[in-house]
């Protein structure tokens, strides 16, 4: 078995202080975002996003954030999914932006909500051709017998919308995952980390530090 208890490194690219926190999270998540385009880290809208099914089984996955504001995050996916189905079942979930290269992670908990068709619509007709022509070839988290049938589907599809616009499928939507905590990690030397998490009150935002 490989003995992996020597891997570790300091983390020294800064510090995180109250003083410097915005009374909206968003700000800060916004002004965290932005510094990971900028350094041009791989997928920095990659979100991991946990659901719980009917027996309390956690899973996870990676789905790419699309939009965010005071309102919630954003997200879209087939509706006959397992996310889906877990959600439509169990609607909090929670998030997680793993942002190693810059030593920071975002965590947030919340509930989703489906989306409006409108803005499904929306964002559906945005998406390159092919993108919308797979969202009708995979019947997401099904078995399948091997790739060269999702291969083929899609070659059918795409011949089949070849004149005109992808329509939007009817088992593909989105959800907003309205926040009630959005925990923010600066990690720090002598794994002193920097933890603090906002969590949503009737009033607005409470902040508290958290121990590394």
């Amino acid at each position: 078995m490989n003995d992996l208890t020597d891997i570790r490194r300091e983390y020294t690219q800064g510090g995180l202080r109250r003083k410097d926190l915005p009374e909206n999270p968003l700000v800060l998540f916004e002004k965290w975002i932005e510094q990971a385009k900028h350094a041009e880290l791989t997928d920095p809208t990659a979100m991991c996003v946990a659901t719980v099914d009917a027996d309390g089984q956690p899973f996870q996955r990676i789905v790419l954030l699309k939009k965010f504001d005071n309102d919630g995050f954003v997200f879209f996916t087939n509706l006959e999914s397992r996310k889906a189905t877990h959600l439509a079942n169990n609607a909090k979930t929670s998030l997680l932006f793993p942002w190693h290269p810059l030593e920071r992670q975002v965590a947030i908990t919340g509930e989703a909500e489906p989306l409006s068709m409108m803005e499904v619509t929306k964002y559906f007709m945005t998406r390159p051709k092919d993108s919308q022509v797979a969202a009708w070839v995979s019947n997401q988290s099904s078995k399948i017998s091997a790739r060269q049938a999702l291969e083929t589907k899609f070659n059918e599809m795409k011949a089949k919308f070849a004149k005109g616009d992808v329509p939007l499928p009817k088992f593909w939507g989105g959800y907003r995952v309205k926040p009630q905590s959005i925990e923010f990690w600066q990690g720090g030397e002598k794994r002193l980390h920097d933890r603090f998490i906002y969590q949503k009150l009737p009033s607005g935002w409470n902040i508290d530090r958290l121990a590394p």
